[in-house]
């Protein structure tokens, strides 16, 4: 059998090729193991699928392993976002959580996100002792595992996790302020598993691309602006003021302006930050991944917030939140957690935290940008995935590794950061950074310049260094 190995953000593989029924059996069966080492009893489980193809039949596998081992599951009804199986851990005081999501990868994968009873993404260690513990069999017959003889003894019972979350939404937001506001706002959950809960909580919301469809219309269900086209031509052609996308679990975030623009996960973060200090008066320190532009630091040195940069993969950042007085942690890739939440990425929520923003200073998002750009400057982001042979991908990693690259074109390097991948800073404020994908085969090249043009010439200039 396979070795089994999780990634950036759980363990992903492609549908009936690796992720099948009996290694989502052997997965569980190490994390039983290692839930009876850790917990001598009382142990409980929640299990929720996102809208990938046969995640109801995955997250049943799931619940039938952890039944044979006499551990209690709380299993979804229908589908539902990774925030929601998060809350639901912690507010069952659940030993773990279990969520079947391969969150933005391409419909062809399926995935396996383990869940802490803190409520947010189980810590790098933990994910390391149950990966360890994954047996080369599960050994069992999951047939002879009767669910409605386990409903009955009391092992399995029915969870609402959708009606807990929209409760939540509903008790921590002004959403009278954004009704009331007169603002057109519009959503897009990419097919994903958002598309049911925020027309829930906000009813007047345009929406696009809220059914059900397994595929995802044959796209990855990440959102960023490549796959968001049919959204950004939306906004306008309807009024909207500000789009909110989530991507395939809804723990991301990507948003559009009212020019049908796209706002980076980079600009939001720094939206956030200003909004909780400046208007709610929150206090916290900042996390943020590494590959998170430069201008955040420059943020937290003007409102005298602690700044600590972690590597990328949102558990590192859900492990200082556990124990540290956190105002944000976010990453590059849309994944934002804030203080008065759980220590978890939530597109939806970040969404609605920039909406109540509008709606209570009665600005627009262009306007709140301006803003944020008067303590930052201005400044511009964009990211290309290469999706190149091995073999180049393996040498420009070993040039990154021997630190050959002294400029790209016209951008000489400065400084070089190594915590993980390779970032290099030019002046002005300027950077690129050059990593492997922690969950596709793909080499990404991340650049913040002054311009969007100058962002994109970085870009340019690196692909010609490395030969791609």
């Amino acid at each position: 059998m396979s070795k089994i190995k999780f990634g950036t953000d759980g363990w992903r593989a492609i549908i009936a090729q690796d992720f099948t029924v009996e290694n989502v059996a052997r997965v569980t069966m190490g994390l039983a193991k290692w839930l009876k080492a850790k917990y001598p009893s009382g142990i409980s489980v929640v299990i929720g699928h996102d809208c990938r193809f046969a995640g109801g039949l995955f997250a049943e596998t799931t619940a039938k392993v952890l039944i044979h081992h006499g551990i209690k599951v709380h299993l979804a009804e229908g589908f539902v976002s990774t925030p929601m199986v998060s809350l639901g851990t912690l507010r069952m005081k659940a030993q773990m959580g279990v969520i079947i999501t391969a969150s933005h990868n391409p419909p062809s994968y399926n995935g396996y996100k383990l869940k802490g009873p803190h409520g947010g993404p189980l810590i790098p260690e933990e994910v390391q002792e149950v990966e360890d513990l994954i047996p080369e069999a599960h050994g069992m017959d999951l047939a002879a595992i009767d669910l409605a003889k386990a409903k009955a003894d009391g092992l399995l019972a029915a969870i609402a996790l959708e009606d807990m979350y929209v409760g939540h939404v509903e008790k921590s937001f002004d959403l009278a302020a954004i009704r009331k506001s007169g603002m057109k706002l519009g959503y897009d959950a990419m097919y994903g598993a958002g598309q049911r809960a925020l027309p829930r909580v906000l009813p007047e919301v345009a929406l696009l691309h809220c059914d059900h469809n397994p595929g995802f219309h044959g796209q990855a269900p990440e959102p960023i602006h490549r796959n968001l086209i049919e959204f950004s031509k939306f906004i306008p052609q309807h009024g909207i003021q500000c789009g909110l996308a989530t991507d395939g679990d809804a723990d991301r975030i990507g948003l559009y302006n009212s020019k049908g623009e796209f706002v980076d996960s980079h600009h939001i973060i720094l939206l956030l930050i200003h909004y909780l200090v400046k208007y709610k008066k929150f206090t916290g320190k900042v996390v943020v991944a590494t590959s998170t532009t430069p201008k955040v630091e420059k943020l937290c040195k003007h409102y005298g917030l602690e700044y600590q940069v972690t590597k990328i993969g949102f558990k590192w950042i859900a492990g200082i939140m556990i124990t540290d007085d956190v105002l944000l942690g976010g990453e590059e890739s849309g994944g934002i957690a804030i203080k008065g939440h759980i220590p978890e990425r939530d597109g939806i929520w970040m969404g609605l935290t920039i909406w109540e923003f509008m709606a209570k200073s009665g600005k627009s998002l262009e306007d709140l940008v301006d803003e944020v750009y008067a303590i930052t400057g201005s400044f511009a982001y964009d990211r290309d995935d290469l999706h190149i042979t091995e073999a180049l991908k393996q040498q420009v990693l070993k040039a990154c590794e021997g630190d050959a690259y002294k400029g790209f074109g016209p951008y000489a390097v400065r400084k070089r950061d190594t915590m993980d991948g390779y970032k290099y800073f030019f002046d002005n404020e300027e950077w690129l950074m050059i990593r492997a994908s922690g969950t596709e085969p793909v080499l990404r090249l991340y650049a913040g310049g002054s311009t969007m043009e100058r962002a994109k010439d970085i870009l340019k200039a690196c692909r010609a260094t490395i030969g791609a």
